[in-house]
């Protein structure tokens, strides 16, 4: 394993990196992958890749030396790096995935994306408006490549359910889009809290690779595990939650940048130090419609759903999606539950792969994830700054 003494005598040398042509795999040939974040996020995603056929987990790159160890728990003849950049510099590696802190993800996307590799970024794909744009563009600029955005719900059932019960002609006029996302959890268990353990200390975790250009800061153990906590790093629940559903039906509906957003909320259950709030109520007007979202983390009742309503019948998904008819307008109509099945959990990761063998686009595809993000983004700086935002579309700048 790279010790952090042999990691910084590598990185003083390191050079930045080259435009390099990605390896297209064939539809027999297996594909090498790496992971730069191998956290409990990104080891699920590692768990997930391992499980699709034909696939072999080559690398594993991170700041912290624990996790590395734990990687090779996992796939102990893969090779393992604290400097990321010597990942990205094995040509054998067909695609990354890249599980890093929020702020991190631009560094990262661009940076894989220049090696040559097909790249799964987790969600939300950018952090700010001008990563979004700086991944946008280096995506186009490396070609023919595949990346899907790790916004799962694109790959189950529920995608084809919806839109056939949008193409039906029995909604009417769409007006609203409501969504809820609640949890709750016990005292002990704050949501998202990480505990520090006695081992991340300066010695096994490399500060300043962690802070990437967020503003400096002494290092803190709690900053580096509880990331989410903070500004620098994280876009809260805008950022954890709402991006899937947001994902989901921009997808389906073709939904453009919200024309204005305000977000209000607050801290009000969790005081441990954390500076994002756990609850929040966001407007979000796409022009002829108005998509609605709520958020809390003191009570799971209105759980995870999301209603579309129209004047003829509304689309109502959680764990199942289903129709209903308005009767006012639709007197005969009846309800249809949805025929397609959710899907496996793997069914994102396996889609990524099919697509880099294919040359298809993913189901999640930047542009999708450029919207997405600049929406989150949005709702951050609405709730930060305690006023309505507004997007222009032809500039794309946030006005």
């Amino acid at each position: 394993m790279s010790s952090r003494r042999q990691f910084f005598q590598r990185a003083a040398g390191a050079a930045g990196a080259l435009m390099i042509p990605a390896r297209v795999p064939g539809a027999n040939d297996r594909i090498r992958i790496g992971i730069i974040g191998p956290g409990a996020r990104g080891m699920n995603l590692v768990q997930q890749a391992i499980e699709c056929p034909n696939t072999e987990f080559a690398a594993f790159a991170d700041v912290f030396t624990k996790r590395l160890e734990a990687g090779k728990k996992v796939a102990p003849a893969a090779k393992t790096y604290l400097d990321y950049r010597y990942l990205l510099e094995d040509r054998s590696i067909d695609a990354v995935i890249i599980a890093t802190p929020q702020h991190l993800h631009c560094e990262h996307f661009c940076a894989a994306l220049d090696a040559g590799k097909q790249v799964y970024q987790e969600k939300t794909m950018a952090f700010t408006v001008e990563h979004a744009k700086l991944m946008r563009a280096a995506y186009k600029k490396a070609g023919k490549r595949t990346v899907q955005i790790g916004h799962q719900d694109c790959s189950t059932g529920h995608v084809a359910d919806a839109a056939a019960f949008l193409a039906s002609g029995h909604m009417g006029k769409i007006t609203n889009i409501l969504a809820t996302e609640y949890r709750n959890t016990p005292p002990n268990r704050p949501q998202w809290s990480r505990q520090v353990t006695r081992d991340m200390t300066a010695e096994n975790i490399v500060w300043k690779s962690f802070l990437g250009d967020a503003p400096p800061h002494e290092f803190e153990a709690q900053r580096y595990i509880n990331w989410r906590f903070y500004w620098d790093c994280a876009g809260a629940n805008f950022y954890e939650n709402m991006c899937y559903q947001l994902a989901f039906w921009y997808k389906v509906m073709n939904l453009k940048v919200p024309t204005t957003i305000s977000a209000v909320g607050g801290l009000y259950l969790w005081q441990d130090g954390r500076e994002v709030p756990d609850t929040v109520n966001v407007a979000m007007d796409h022009g002829d419609l108005l998509f609605a979202w709520n958020s809390g983390f003191g009570n799971n009742l209105p759980g995870d759903s999301e209603q579309v309503l129209g004047t003829h019948g509304s689309i109502l998904r959680s764990s199942r999606i289903r129709y209903v008819p308005q009767k006012v307008n639709r007197p005969d109509g009846v309800e249809v539950a949805g025929k397609e099945p959710e899907g496996d959990r793997n069914g994102h990761m396996q889609n990524f792969l099919d697509c880099i063998r294919s040359g298809k686009e993913p189901n999640c595809p930047v542009e999708l994830g450029y919207r997405v993000a600049i929406t989150c983004r949005m709702a951050v700086e609405s709730y930060r700054s305690g006023r309505t935002l507004h997007w222009d579309p032809v500039k794309e700048v946030v006005v």
